[in-house]
């Protein structure tokens, strides 16, 4: 039994000294499938080339009904109003986040397939639409002739890109309220912008407004009139 109890170690001693380390590299391509669905709202006249606003809702309006993408925004003003452009919303699905490259990739198709004044397009945003408005921009900063986040966010570490937009006409509004997503962040991107010597960006900061500041912005006939002053070749002077 001794014999063989010490038979058993000296294998396992052996097999211990045996073992191997290999290295090497493996390459990969990740492809991740993004569905987008969309409501574009056309002018009267579509044969002139018109502005194009890029409207982008919040968590409330995620799902597959494109209806919910009218309940706030440009797209409810439209109901008892008239804009001389085309408003585009994209939806995003219920169990998935904004994915910035699939709004440009939209982007890039309504222009092909309408008349859009490149000089003339606009950003907007509320909640999490806010957040993905100021990533849009700050991902392709030469699109965009306006920026308008509502009651938005900024990741901290896109702070350090604030000057790619300080060109940009931008105006930020939030609730002082709000308790969804705190004022800080509206405080702090433009504090981060005016460092840039942002020349046109206004923070308005709604006293009395908790999360829902976008209304008393969106149901307003003067934010449209701004955004359509504006033109993307004023921005590189």
């Amino acid at each position: 039994m001794k014999n063989s109890l010490a038979l058993l170690m000296v294998l396992f001693s052996v097999m211990s000294f045996a073992q191997t380390e290999t290295t090497g590299k493996i390459n990969t391509v990740i492809v991740v499938k993004h569905e987008l669905g969309y409501a574009l709202h056309k002018p009267a006249n579509t044969k002139e080339k018109k502005p194009l606003i890029v409207f982008i809702s919040g968590d409330g309006e995620k799902g597959t009904d494109i209806e919910k993408v009218k309940i706030n925004g440009p797209l409810k003003y439209l109901k008892t109003h008239q804009l001389d452009a085309y408003v585009l919303a994209p939806q995003c699905k219920e169990d998935e986040n904004w994915d910035i490259e699939s709004i440009n990739e939209l982007i890039l198709k309504v222009q092909k397939e309408n008349e859009i004044d490149a000089d003339r397009i606009y950003v907007t945003g509320l909640s999490s639409g806010g957040w993905a408005a100021w990533n849009l921009a700050l991902s392709y900063p030469d699109k965009f002739a306006a920026i308008v986040p509502i009651s938005g966010f900024v990741d901290f570490i896109e702070l350090e890109n604030a000057c790619k937009i300080a060109a940009i006409p931008t105006r930020i509004f939030h609730g002082l309220l709000d308790d969804v997503v705190k004022v800080d962040y509206a405080i702090t991107i433009y504090k981060e912008l005016k460092k840039c010597n942002a020349k046109d960006v206004q923070l308005t900061i709604f006293d009395d407004a908790g999360h829902d500041s976008w209304t008393r912005v969106y149901d307003n006939q003067e934010i449209y009139d701004w955004m359509f002053k504006q033109r993307k070749m004023n921005t590189n002077k």
